[in-house]
């Protein structure tokens, strides 16, 4: 496995992959891996000649007040689960690589960053978009991959690649969880045993969701309230947002009519926790 720190010559090295015929399939990190991420890079093994993860906590999608400076980093660690699962390259630059003048230039997807996560992080998205398609000009990629966690970011980095003719293909994979249904995540690192345990609620009122509309349940405010109910019920959790949104506008839905994702945002403790369901 080789590891690659400069700009150049991660575009150099795709572009004699390229040349001789290599399919490069791409996962974009922030390190801290798991198991959803090595699930995405399984994936792209299995499509792709050639498997490139990006390392890289993006200063500029972290919004005042965040953690920026004490998210999880430990780069050994994660280039020996990497190794291991098959990765063929990294990328890890450094801030002053990937930033190394005053930044003017931004991606900003319109109407798709406004609403769920977009309300609480404001500039978040702008930075998650403008850091991926830097990354998408760096390591020329011919598939990425995304996880269905992170679906508004998903779907802000499809709505890109569709607006600005990016010539890759995305795919979405689905949320891994732990065997009690929490959804893995970087930032579960910060949780204490009480408050995973606790966590738990984000995936139990997201059953609930599935279970009520299963039944008939058409009118998303009721569903809500029954999830909200939950969720209250536990004392480290606060609600953030609970929304049941059109799938590709993300724009709220009153009476569910087709598929549509149902999202959260719960802080747990000092946590901010995001989880998702798609129901059709």
């Amino acid at each position: 496995m080789e590891i690659i720190t400069k700009i150049k010559q991660m575009q150099a090295k795709s572009d004699k992959l390229r040349k001789q015929g290599k399919r490069i399939g791409f996962v974009p990190t922030m390190g801290a891996l798991h198991k959803g991420h090595l699930s995405l890079i399984r994936q792209a093994s299995s499509e792709n000649d050639v498997v490139i993860v990006s390392i890289f906590v993006n200063p500029i999608q972290f919004v005042s007040g965040e953690d920026y400076h004490t998210y999880p980093r430990d780069f050994q660690r994660d280039e020996k689960l990497a190794k291991k699962a098959g990765v063929n390259i990294i990328f890890y630059p450094v801030v002053e690589e990937m930033y190394p003048q005053e930044l003017l230039t931004f991606v900003n997807v319109g109407r798709l960053n406004e609403g769920l996560c977009g309300k609480f992080r404001p500039g978040h998205f702008q930075g998650v978009a403008t850091v991926v398609a830097k990354l998408f000009n760096i390591v020329k990629p011919h598939r990425t991959y995304f996880g269905q966690k992170d679906y508004q970011q998903a779907m802000i980095i499809k709505r890109m690649i569709e607006d600005l003719n990016f010539d890759l293909e995305l795919v979405i994979m689905p949320i891994v969880r732990d065997k009690n249904g929490l959804a893995l995540s970087s930032r579960n690192t910060y949780l204490s045993k009480k408050e995973t345990k606790a966590a738990l609620v984000l995936s139990k009122s997201l059953q609930v969701a599935k279970e009520l509309l299963d039944s008939g349940e058409r009118r998303s405010e009721k569903i809500i309230s029954r999830m909200n109910d939950l969720i209250q019920a536990e004392r480290l959790a606060e609600v953030q947002y609970l929304e049941i949104v059109a799938c590709q506008t993300l724009e709220p839905v009153e009476i569910v009519e087709k598929e549509v994702l149902i999202a959260l945002a719960v802080i747990i403790g000092k946590t901010r926790l995001i989880d998702n369901m798609l129901w059709e």
